[in-house]
């Protein structure tokens, strides 16, 4: 068995790092370049860095700090926010990333998948993935722009779509979940990972340590984000590990 990382996320407006419930009502929590090299230090396996009005507004990610954050940092590093073709994909991994990660882009363009894994190889390319349950199908719909615009398009459908063009992992956030401190959305990570063989991170919700156990054990994910718990001092990275270790769970 892999594994199991443990993942903060920098969401990112304006130059600084917010949290919010539903993905609105954000509050500050910190500048990204401080906080990307605290997690470096404190064991966090991996960084995803967003940049979460740049789609919205119509703008590229900012370069800057995704330079200064990756001169920071040892750990392998996901950047996304406002890429939209393969140009903006290279000019970030110059910057500094490891990693892309493409969302709304992939939505309106799925063959930005496959150019980016034939360009930069799949495990460069993380396709991530909003869902929010759709009542009236009885299933997850996928959601763009910050959860702000349903897409008709059924998540477990959509995902199955992300592997076959090459997409090297899902990074699947529950729009439910987010924020909320109430757990990981157990059945829609669980029917995820169950659908596809590509690592799937699971986003939005957690609250407690034993968050990250269940999504892990019950869900099946590879991976735990979080960042609301992480950025307010709630838990430390090294706190996750440890009862995960305790557990029978095996970390890095």
């Amino acid at each position: 068995m892999l594994t199991k990382r443990i993942i903060p996320c920098l969401d990112v407006k304006d130059g600084r790092v917010v949290k919010g419930v539903n993905f609105v009502n954000l509050r500050d929590a910190g500048d990204p370049v401080e906080l990307a090299s605290l997690y470096d230090r404190e064991g966090a396996d991996e960084l995803v860095f967003l940049d979460i009005s740049a789609t919205h507004e119509g703008r590229a990610t900012m370069v800057e700090v995704v330079q200064k954050t990756a001169g920071q940092i040892t750990i392998p590093f996901t950047v996304g926010g406002g890429i939209g073709s393969v140009d903006d994909m290279k000019r970030l991994l110059r910057a500094g990333a490891d990693k892309i990660g493409i969302n709304t882009a992939a939505v309106r363009n799925p063959q930005l998948i496959s150019d980016g894994a034939r360009k930069f190889g799949s495990q460069c390319i993380v396709v991530a993935v909003d869902a929010r349950f759709n009542p009236e199908w009885g299933e997850w719909e996928v959601v763009t722009h910050g959860g702000r615009n349903g897409t008709g398009i059924k998540t477990l459908e959509w995902v199955k779509e992300i592997e076959r063009l090459g997409g090297g992992e899902i990074l699947l956030t529950s729009m439910d979940a987010d924020g909320t401190k109430d757990g990981f959305d157990i059945a829609l990570t669980k029917a995820v990972s169950e659908l596809v063989t590509i690592p799937v991170i699971a986003s939005g919700g957690a609250g407690k340590k034993e968050h990250f156990y269940e999504v892990f054990t019950e869900a099946k994910a590879d991976a735990g984000l979080a960042a609301t718990v992480f950025h307010y001092k709630e838990m430390t990275i090294q706190e996750v590990k440890d009862d995960l270790k305790a557990k029978g769970v095996e970390v890095r």
